[in-house]
């Protein structure tokens, strides 16, 4: 049983019957149906179903199930893996992506490398068949294409926000945009750029320890995002909530909170079911918690 169906509704899914019988109602009810050839004698396909649809300010959310698999030369389709998704509704980056398959199915993990994050962020593909395709017409590498990233949770907490001024505000923004041009130009090998980085942390470094000693961890730190645990494209991240609502499964009633988050100046939308969530998500305060990340790479037309 996939871990995070719970964050879309489906917590009380512990039966492999009920499963089946999901997975059965999803091929044949699917609200999008994707094919393309793997290059073989097979045709890859992948249907997805809604379960819960947010347009909140004439934006389409969707939270939902996809199941993977391949029709062979009979014409009979034999599915390999499922996995729950949420369509997020934000371009979190415009940074170049690189895809890789995954060893034990046809599945893909992105990779894509944003200064504001300082580490290589690593994504579970949502859409394998654009990919597919452009990749077996020899597209590839494709320029111009954004990425929106979306998130999974099963446990969060909700922690009040920093006060900062406005003052502060300008402050920070400007030292973020600051570091990212100095991580730009650290990266085409600019040592004063380098040297300039390294002399930031180790100041950073020792302010927060001087502090730490009188004062919560959580009031010196506004957001991050750290690597969690083994797999590759799970993360602990503490982000500000610039929007939340709470919507419904359809097919159990469950709830889940659908929210909008600023983690680090990158933005992206992460939905959790209300049941592991402990606190009141609401615009203004901070998200704390592990996630699944996902993302849809948005191909130039």
């Amino acid at each position: 049983m996939h871990k995070y169906m719970r964050a879309i509704g489906f917590s009380k899914l512990t039966d492999r019957k009920e499963l089946q019988k999901l997975v059965t109602d999803v091929v044949v009810e699917g609200t999008h149906r994707r094919y393309t050839s793997n290059g073989y004698e097979t045709l890859l396909a992948e249907f997805c179903k809604d379960f819960a649809v947010n347009t909140k300010s004439g934006v389409r959310a969707s939270i939902g199930v996809a199941v993977c698999g391949e029709f062979d030369s009979d014409d009979k389709f034999t599915y390999d893996y499922y996995f729950p998704y949420l369509k997020g509704t934000n371009i979190s980056s415009e940074e170049d992506v690189s895809v890789e398959r995954h060893a034990a199915q046809e599945s893909y993990a992105g990779v894509c490398d944003d200064v504001r994050i300082g580490v290589s962020l690593i994504f579970y593909l949502q859409n394998m068949i654009p990919y597919v395709k452009a990749k077996n017409s020899g597209e590839l590498p494709i320029r111009g294409t954004t990425l929106t990233l979306s998130a999974l949770s099963t446990s969060g907490t909700i922690m009040m926000p920093i006060n900062k001024s406005e003052k502060d505000l300008i402050r920070n923004k400007r030292v973020s945009m600051n570091r990212s041009q100095l991580i730009n130009a650290a990266r085409k090998g600019d040592e004063e750029a380098i040297e300039s980085l390294t002399l930031d942390d180790m100041d950073t470094y020792t302010t927060i320890s001087k502090k730490i000693q009188k004062e919560d961890v959580f009031s010196l730190v506004d957001t991050y995002f750290m690597p969690y645990g083994v797999e590759c494209d799970h993360y602990s991240i503490l982000g500000e909530i610039m929007d939340s609502t709470l919507i419904k499964n359809d097919l159990t009633e469950e709830e889940i909170y659908l929210m909008t988050l600023n983690c680090n100046d990158m933005i992206f939308d992460l939905c959790i079911n209300k049941e592991d969530v402990y606190g009141e998500p609401c615009v203004g305060r901070r998200f704390k918690g592990t996630i699944w990340m996902q993302g849809h790479i948005n191909f130039p037309d």
